[in-house]
């Protein structure tokens, strides 16, 4: 029984798929020359004479003083529903 539906479906596949996909990989192959990055500039601007920043500097905003608020927060829900099981 299972089969039997498994191979209707793979048939409705077969019929009703298999042009859409086939445009689809044609339509991905033959506009992939077009997805290549720009090639450098001649005659561009000059490029920035600031020095680069340090590579080890690391900014601590607001995205790591909530991760650790929220690690507070959790590891303070923990300690009392430890405390409420007892």
């Amino acid at each position: 029984m299972v089969l039997g539906y498994f191979f209707n479906v793979l048939l409705f596949m077969k019929k009703h798929l298999f042009l859409p996909a086939l445009s689809t990989a044609a339509f991905c192959v033959l506009f992939a020359v077009a997805a290549h990055a720009q090639g450098p500039v001649i005659g561009g601007p000059a490029p920035d004479p600031t020095p680069t920043p340090d590579p080890t500097a690391v900014p601590l905003d607001g995205g790591a003083s909530l991760l650790l608020a929220s690690g507070v927060a959790l590891g303070i829900k923990k300690l009392r529903d430890r405390r409420k099981a007892r």
